[in-house]
């Protein structure tokens, strides 16, 4: 039996996940490859990596890979099921403000001396927790307007415009206060980007995400439910507020340890859940695993690009998403103006 065989003869869903799962590989040996050195599975297969590339590979390379497979996977899922909690296409942590208020709770932890009181070991660590809080409040604040405006997509994009204005006023406030060192360390922080976190720094970002990312997946069938309507989920026994908090929670750490950890990240959890639904259907038991997959290979390989395009100097990722995703939602605009959903 071929591979082709083998693949047709899989259920659907499976077969979606065994190609992505398949294609996040593919992008992780891509990216492993690129850049001003090229390191990777090869040179270690082949003996061509000295030590000091292994020293490379391990305290900066490795780290980033797998910074950007956490990072994509954590916005792709949580737009995911942002977009199945307001039964809205257009809803994303970015768009709806979520992640604009985890930065601005980031830059007041970077220009205020709070950390200064704080041992060095707990500098990230006091930095992704308010990152998480801010992006709860956000979310909050979200879900409260939501309900005022009965989930209208229109209301909920004004209601993260608003947001994301008032959070880019204080954010300008914030560097006008800023010293220099301060003011650089927030606009490079954010443009987004992967190269500035320690393997330690990862490992604790890993540990606060991963319980958002199940808590999310756990919800993948009750958010195809809520489809139905608020009346129809009731009667077959879901529990919408409960589902409601889930998601803002999961939401909440998966933003605010991305924002943390690698700034902002525009587009992603747009972009990547929008695509898998044209290709798999709305339906989230599929959609939401596949999205996390989606989001890693899509992050992976624009990374590789920022590294490549500008070598050695780096473009900031964050650019390179948002130079892809603001096309992508204007086309996403026009399309459902004419199809009446705006």
């Amino acid at each position: 039996m071929n591979t082709m065989t083998w693949l047709l003869g899989l259920k659907p869903a499976t077969r979606a996940l065994t190609l992505l799962g398949s294609a996040l590989l593919l992008a992780l040996l891509i990216a492993s490859q690129t850049g001003t050195l090229a390191l990777g599975p090869w040179q270690f297969i082949t003996g061509g990596m000295t030590s000091y590339d292994w020293q490379i590979w391990t305290a900066i390379r490795l780290p980033r890979l797998l910074l950007a497979m956490l990072v994509g996977s954590g916005l792709a899922l949580a737009g995911a099921a942002m977009q199945g909690l307001f039964r809205n296409p257009l809803a994303d942590p970015g768009l709806l403000g979520v992640s604009s208020g985890a930065s601005l709770a980031v830059g007041l932890w970077i220009v205020f001396p709070v950390a200064a009181f704080l041992p060095d070991a707990w500098t990230w660590q006091g930095q992704m927790l308010i990152a998480c809080v801010g992006g709860w409040l956000t979310c909050w604040l979200i879900f409260r307007l939501g309900q005022n405006g009965q989930g209208n997509m229109l209301w909920l994009l004004l209601a993260g415009l608003a947001i994301n204005t008032l959070a880019g006023a204080f954010n300008g406030l914030l560097s006008y206060v800023a010293d220099d060192q301060q003011l650089r360390q927030m606009s490079l922080w954010g443009m987004g980007g992967l190269g500035f976190v320690r393997g330690s720094e990862l490992a604790v970002g890993a540990l606060v995400m991963l319980p958002g990312l199940f808590l999310l997946l756990s919800v993948r069938k009750q958010l195809d439910v809520l489809q139905l309507g608020d009346l129809a989920a009731a009667d077959s026994g879901l529990d919408a507020k409960k589902l409601r908090q889930k998601v803002v929670l999961g939401t909440a750490l998966t933003v605010g340890v991305s924002v943390a950890l690698a700034g902002i990240i525009g587009f992603l959890g747009l972009m990547i859940p929008h695509l898998l639904r044209m290709l798999l259907g709305p339906g989230h038991r599929l959609l939401l695993p596949a999205s996390a997959l989606g989001g890693a290979i899509l992050l992976l390989l624009a990374d590789a690009l920022a590294r490549s395009l500008a070598a050695p100097a780096e473009i900031p990722v964050g650019l390179l998403t948002s130079l892809i995703g603001g096309p992508y939602f204007l086309w996403m605009l026009a399309r459902g103006r004419n199809r009446g959903d705006v």
